[in-house]
């Protein structure tokens, strides 16, 4: 073991060093091997001290001016690429379906005939991909760069909506042996394509979030991306038509009377996302994997499960998730009949009770972001289950008065972002690099699946039951998921928030 005559003539004090190959200060006996500057204390970051050339010490700032809320992630660059492009890829996804609809009332609806048939078939084309290709899309997405497949999604269904007027105009008076249009038969086969796209973008999104974002702020950049998510919704479906409409106006102007005009908006919107989220810096690290080396892609989506089976945290905010889309799955369709038994509203403007919910999520991804860092994570989705129980049970008795229901369900909203962006930011913060494209690949399959069965369950169950029992039926399996995540939250299996 050296003396501190030894230490002294090398130059060192006995203090280790906080941080590998960083500066010591000299000693003061001239033997230094280190130039003559004037060395002062800055704090690592851990409570020990790292010494910098200036003239003066550097204080750690006091936990206290520690940035927190939407600010910090608004002054990082990288993620205001990633926030923008989400822009435009959300709102480009809402006002495709609104398209789909636009061109069948054009091309293929006949004078009398109902329209459902026909945008049912197109759901339908949209959904199917969500159930087959989540899982296996999770697991290319980790042997992928996660911002090429981001780009590229983009991009791609950019392309795909830019050649429908050219593949309408080919195909118009076609028809199959069946005597259905062929144009009709390439809608279904471009949003079946486009859905498929969209099953990569949606693990690489997730994944990519924690790579540009620090642990610390994850909570407020997912309460902005929900914020964002919500808004999309509420103006893509209510200003989608007119939007579509004037593009066809302003298209006309240029084009000698064309109306390709929607398609060139809604292309052009995953076009500019492609572009925007090209000129984003991250730092990730793809898996280095020989290139004849194909996934094995049973063997990943199983190693996907048992790292879900071995982490009940990330397992638990999982399953929350997963009842919680559910529970608003459910009341899509339940909103239809509670605009029927309120005498104030028909039933064809159920829709502003769906907005009440998504305003109150909004507002409560707002507020968020900017105080829900001083909670844990398990805490506010248990506060968020036991106000979303509360207002279920208040909608169950106070069902027929439009003001209360309205306000039941902003509630509803708001505890519903208490619960949905703190569980998104637990499988972000607690999910490995190697291990996101996996789970959220198995969460985005779970999700699909979980806004599909209650489509179908929540109506023959209303029409068995009633809405009361229904309603309160949801508040049980809340307070459940809820009570779940608690337990877990309380286990020794991983750490606590």
């Amino acid at each position: 073991m050296s003396s501190p005559l030894d230490k002294d003539a090398i130059g060192l004090n006995s203090r280790p060093s906080s941080e590998p190959f960083r500066s010591q200060p000299p000693t003061g006996n001239g033997r230094s091997p280190m130039p003559k500057e004037n060395f002062s204390p800055e704090s690592n970051g851990n409570g020990s001290k790292k010494y910098v050339s200036e003239d003066k010490p550097v204080e750690p700032k006091p936990p206290e001016e520690v940035e927190q809320g939407f600010a910090p992630v608004l002054k990082n660059r990288a993620f205001l690429t990633l926030w923008s492009g989400q822009v435009f890829s959300q709102l480009s996804d809402k006002v495709y379906l609104v398209l789909m609809i636009a061109l069948i009332a054009s091309r293929f609806q006949s004078e009398g005939q109902t329209i459902s048939g026909w945008v049912s078939s197109i759901m339908i084309a949209f959904t199917i991909p969500a159930i087959l290709f989540g899982s296996i899309a999770g697991v290319y997405v980790d042997r992928w760069s996660k911002k090429g497949v981001l780009v590229a999604t983009n991009l791609l269904r950019g392309a795909l909506v830019f050649i429908l007027p050219i593949a309408l105009w080919l195909t118009k008076g076609w028809t199959t042996f069946q005597g259905l249009p062929v144009g009709f038969c390439l809608l279904l086969g471009i949003t079946f394509l486009v859905s498929t796209l969209t099953q990569f973008f949606a693990p690489a999104e997730q994944s990519i979030m924690p790579l540009v974002v620090e642990k610390r702020h994850l909570l407020s950049a997912n309460s902005l991306y929900t914020t964002t998510a919500m808004a999309s919704v509420i103006v893509g479906f209510a200003v989608g038509e007119p939007l579509l409409a004037l593009a066809d106006t302003v298209a006309s102007w240029f084009g000698g009377g064309t109306d390709f005009g929607k398609e060139l908006l809604v292309g052009g919107g995953y076009a500019i996302a492609g572009v925007l989220l090209l000129l984003m810096h991250t730092n990730e690290k793809t898996q280095d994997i020989p290139s004849q080396e194909q996934p094995h892609v049973w063997e990943d989506i199983k190693d996907g499960l048992r790292f879900l089976k071995n982490h009940a945290h990330v397992r638990g905010a999982l399953i929350q998730l997963v009842i919680l889309f559910s529970i608003f799955a459910a009341l899509a369709v339940l909103a239809v009949r509670l605009a029927e038994v309120m005498p104030e509203i028909k039933s064809s403007q159920f829709g502003f009770l769906l907005a009440a919910g998504g305003v109150g999520m909004a507002a409560g991804a707002a507020l968020l972001g900017s105080f829900g860092q001083r909670f844990a994570h398990a805490r506010l989705g248990t506060i968020g289950s036991i106000g979303i129980a509360g207002s279920l049970v208040g909608i169950a008795f106070f069902y027929s008065h439009l003001w209360i229901t309205l306000g039941l369900l902003a509630a509803l909203g708001a505890f519903a972002a208490l619960v949905g962006i703190p569980m998104q930011t637990t499988i972000q913060q607690e999910t490995p690099e190697d291990m996101r494209g996996k789970v959220f690949g198995l969460q985005n399959n779970a999700v699909n699946i979980a806004l599909s069965l209650p489509l179908v369950l929540a109506g023959v169950s209303e029409t068995l039951f009633g809405l009361r029992a229904v309603f309160l039926a949801l508040a049980a399996l809340t307070i459940a998921g809820g009570s779940l995540t608690w337990y877990i939250a309380h286990t020794t299996d991983g750490t606590e928030e």
